[in-house]
């Protein structure tokens, strides 16, 4: 059985200054220290004894929160810039205000490759990478995994595993909270890949 447990990073300090993220790198907040524990005790419930993998985002709210993960199991962190959030080019650091009035949507007929703001990375850019991260991670032995990665690019973490093709994945959309757990398994048998819980945020107990 081959476990996948997908970590959205606690929360940052752009969060709490109402600035945009994306590439912009900012650390974690007290409260997101304190959601990075409570990620941690809840990651040794479900594997138990086994110790994992551990990869993530190399931006510093994913990585302060991948340490505390990679601390209760004593185990290092694997970096990879393809974990990143959606850069959102010269948007990053300003006030989310100024992102507001200047973003423009993506048309239906060009979701992939239309970009909200002139220096932004495209969805197809941004899949690409988030999927070659996925690949490169479970392609291993190891049967158990804990990726941390950002709010947005959880959504394509999820759509690789379950063979979702990039062209496909321009709507794609799954809720992720500051801190949310994601459980992807695949079974040894049929090799199918389930998604067992989606977002899960029960372990915060209101942090």
């Amino acid at each position: 059985m081959k476990n996948v447990y997908v970590v959205t990073h606690t929360e940052s300090v752009h969060h709490i200054k109402g600035v945009v993220g994306g590439w912009y790198d900012t650390g974690l907040t007290d409260r997101g220290r304190a959601q990075a524990s409570a990620v941690a005790d809840r990651l040794v419930d479900l594997l138990g004894s086994e110790t994992p993998s551990v990869s993530s985002s190399d931006l510093l709210r994913a990585r302060e929160t991948a340490e505390v993960i990679a601390g209760r199991f004593s185990c290092t962190v694997n970096l990879t810039s393809d974990l990143r959030e959606l850069s959102y080019g010269s948007a990053e650091g300003k006030p989310q205000r100024w992102l507001d009035t200047r973003f423009e949507p993506a048309p239906d007929q060009n979701r992939l490759d239309h970009r909200n703001i002139s220096d932004a990375e495209t969805k197809r850019e941004f899949l690409t990478r988030v999927f070659r991260a996925v690949d490169e991670i479970v392609c291993t032995a190891q049967p158990n995994h804990v990726i941390i990665t950002h709010g947005y690019a959880m959504t394509f973490v999820v759509a690789r595993w379950i063979g979702m093709p990039l062209e496909s994945a321009g709507f794609v959309n799954f809720r992720s909270n500051s801190g949310g757990i994601t459980h992807l398994q695949e079974d040894d048998l049929f090799r199918n890949r389930a998604v067992r819980f989606l977002n899960s945020t029960s372990h915060l107990n209101g942090i």
